[in-house]
């Protein structure tokens, strides 16, 4: 597809995305292993390379760049959060009194995109003290387990994290990507006649235009017939 389609790339901005999950995969394999060889390197390429080829991932399109600022943002957000809530956890674990309350908290998204909903997941439930229990991009919904969420303020102050966290994420471009959805890409033969490879074409068929004179003909040529039979 090209840029004039509204800048969609397919594969997820192109090839060097494949290199890079062969790196990280051997990488991964390597630090598995705990020591660094030529035979370990070459076996993580082999099972990168066999990894992405018998199981490989749904095609992606993205409409335009991810933003680094605004990603940089998230970061110091997300960090800003743990450190606030690891406080509020450490006070509400050692203040006299009774056990604090949960609740189970429910936020709507303003977008259906898969990977933001994955995005908000992660980092809700880095944050101490919240837990994703379930989400749904389609329904636009997540569930969360909040420690100390035992009135009405304190349901307020999780949704406006979220939302803020949200907000910062649709900023980043993280919606844009989309999964796209899969196409057997076969056609069966016939089913369009532009894809059939060997089109009929059917025989015509001759039209005789009806004389109406000859019709009056053959019905009193058939009358003497009838009346012989009686």
């Amino acid at each position: 597809m090209s840029a004039a389609d509204g800048g969609v790339q397919r594969g997820f901005l192109g090839r060097r995305p494949r290199v890079l999950r062969v790196l990280w995969l051997t990488l991964v394999w390597v630090l598995l292993w705990g020591t660094f060889s030529w035979a370990n390197l070459l076996g993580g390429l082999a099972v990168a390379v066999g990894v992405l080829v018998l199981f490989p991932l749904p095609a992606v399109s993205t409409g335009g760049r991810l933003r680094p600022l605004a990603l940089l943002r998230v970061v110091l957000d997300v960090a800003r959060d743990l450190a606030v809530s690891s406080v509020q956890v450490a006070w509400q674990s050692v203040r006299p009194g009774p056990p604090p309350r949960s609740s189970i908290v429910a936020v709507e998204i303003s977008d259906d995109s898969e990977l933001l909903m994955a995005m908000l997941v992660e980092c809700l439930s880095l944050v101490p003290g919240s837990v994703v229990v379930d989400a749904s991009a389609e329904e636009r919904t997540l569930w969360a387990h909040v420690l100390g969420a035992d009135d009405d303020a304190a349901v307020d102050r999780f949704r406006a994290q979220v939302a803020r966290l949200e907000a910062d994420l649709l900023e980043v471009g993280v919606h844009r990507v989309r999964v796209e959805a899969a196409s057997s890409g076969r056609t069966e033969v016939g089913t369009d006649p532009l894809d059939d490879p060997d089109p009929v074409d059917p025989e015509p068929t001759e039209h005789r235009p009806h004389d109406a004179a000859g019709a009056d003909d053959d019905s009193s040529a058939a009358l003497p017939s009838r009346e012989a039979g009686r």
